[in-house]
């Protein structure tokens, strides 16, 4: 146990420290060419969050274990949002850019009732189901590239002050952390699933709830260090960029190499788990999460507050069930 226990150690050094600099690259970068926080964090930053989703999941479809990746992209949205974005509305509430926030929150939606509508109809992910997933990221990064590089940013340019960062030095400290980050939680996900695996812990369990955590990591340290540093605006796009591209990218490489059927561990009411209460509850935290702040522009501390009691709730009856 002793090993599991240092390397849990080193891995979360790298995570922090990876964090940090991940951040500074990102703000760094968004500073360089005038553009706005939230759009870099649903997007270059979600990419690079993201990369540890991908890995495992990917890993695990093709190795036959389909639970793993389709549990892992279900409670990496659930954990992103009502753990790691519940986090800093509830320590950091306020303003938020709802023209930044409209694109990513629209594919996300469209990209899950997608998803939900294969599981509730066929429950089998064919290799077509991944095609379209992925092509949905292709399009949601082209319009927002477009919308980043037209009007919005070029106004952008002209409000905000002058400020040289040097490009190379950003994009260095953006790749570096990132593969601290992803090397950090990598560790974590490994040695943490063997102790649960050593406590007998169900692997669709793990899934849900623990590897989803560990591969969240990078999320919630970007999420941590970016309150630090007063970068709210990138934690929040963070979060709903990443949980798209849990489903358009992290599901849709995993099912386009091997699909898979939605896995059945438990059943309540007779029907499987994952229908009845996973992807309701994925749909009910982002909702919770993205209305009012399309709505009225802002971020309520209430709203964190119930998205960290839904999280807790969550996590219990999976381990009761």
């Amino acid at each position: 146990m002793l090993v599991p226990v240092l390397l849990f150690i080193v891995g979360l050094l790298c995570l922090i420290k990876g964090g940090d600099w991940f951040v500074d690259g990102a703000t760094g970068i968004a500073r360089r060419f005038h553009l706005p926080e939230l759009l870099i964090g649903a997007t270059v930053v979600s990419i690079g969050t993201t990369l540890p989703e991908v890995m495992v999941s990917t890993t695990s479809a093709l190795i036959g274990h389909g639970e793993i990746a389709y549990g892992n992209a279900i409670g990496s949205v659930i954990c992103n949002t009502s753990l790691i974005a519940a986090i800093t509305i509830a320590a950091r509430p306020g303003p938020v850019d709802r023209s930044a926030l409209r694109t990513p929150v629209l594919f996300f939606f469209a990209a899950a009732l997608f998803y939900a509508g294969v599981a509730y109809t066929t429950q089998y992910f064919s290799r077509f189901v991944g095609v379209v997933l992925l092509a949905m990221f292709a399009v949601y990064m082209f319009l927002t590239v477009r919308q980043m590089t037209g009007g919005r940013a070029a106004k952008a340019a002209e409000d905000a002050p002058a400020e040289e960062v040097p490009l190379g030095k950003s994009l260095l400290l953006l790749v570096v952390g990132a593969a601290l980050i992803a090397v950090g939680a990598d560790l974590l996900v490994d040695n943490g699933t063997l102790i649960a695996e050593a406590l007998g812990v169900p692997e669709s369990v793990i899934a849900l709830t623990f590897v989803a955590l560990g591969t969240s990591l990078p999320e919630l340290v970007t999420a941590i260090t970016s309150l630090v540093k007063g970068h709210g605006a990138l934690s929040l796009g963070n979060v709903i960029g990443a949980n798209l591209f849990n489903l358009v990218l992290v599901s849709g490489v995993s099912v386009t190499l091997a699909p898979f059927s939605v896995p059945q561990s438990s059943v309540i009411a007779g029907m499987n788990a994952s229908l009845v209460l996973e992807i309701p509850v994925m749909f009910a935290v982002m909702l919770l999460l993205t209305v009012p702040a399309l709505a009225k522009g802002k971020l309520y501390r209430s709203q964190g507050v119930a998205l960290l009691a839904i999280y807790a709730a969550f996590c219990v009856i999976q381990f009761v069930m």
